[in-house]
C-alpha cells in the first residue's frame, strides 16, 4: 500500500534531517541528500506500518501548501508500507482447484503461492 506525505527538509552543517508534520515524532536524518531521502522513506514506512499493526488510524496527509516550514524546503515522500510489515512469515493454507488447472500451472512452472498472493493483494487493494 503506497502512501505519500509532505515533509520538511532541514539543512544542517553535518547533513540533513526530515520531519513529517502530520506524524508526531516521525523524523530522520542523513549525511547526504540521497541518504536522508532513503531514510525518510523507511521512517515513513515503519511509522505507518506500526499504526496499522496497532489498529490505529492513519492520519490523512496535509496539503503541502498548508505546511508552515519557516523557509525550509518542503517535499513529498512516498513509501510502500507493505515493505515494512513485520510478520512476513509464510503460513500454509489449504486450497482446492480443479486437477486440470493444477496440471496446466505445473506444466508452465506457475507458482500457485505467488498467484494467490498477487490475487489477494489485488482484492485487498494492497498494491
Amino acid at each position: 500500500m503506497v502512501k505519500v506525505y509532505p515533509s520538511i527538509l532541514h539543512v544542517k552543517d553535518s547533513g540533513y534531517w526530515i520531519e513529517f508534520p502530520d506524524l508526531e515524532g516521525c523524523r530522520t536524518q542523513g549525511d547526504t541528500i540521497e541518504e536522508v531521502m532513503t531514510m525518510a522513506q523507511e521512517a515513513l514506512g515503519l511509522y505507518l506500518v506500526n499504526l496499522v499493526e496497532k489498529n490505529l488510524k492513519i492520519p490523512a496527509p496535509s496539503d503541502i501548501k498548508n505546511i508552515k516550514a519557516d523557509g525550509c524546503p518542503t517535499t513529498y515522500i512516498t513509501t510502500d508500507i507493505d515493505k515494512y510489515r513485520r510478520d512476513t512469515r509464510a503460513v500454509k493454507k489449504m486450497l482446492s482447484i480443479p486437477a486440470w488447472l493444477a496440471k496446466e500451472a505445473e506444466a508452465k512452472n506457475i507458482s500457485l503461492s505467488k498467484v494467490l498472493q498477487d490475487a489477494l493483494k489485488s482484492q485487498l487493494h494492497l498494491g
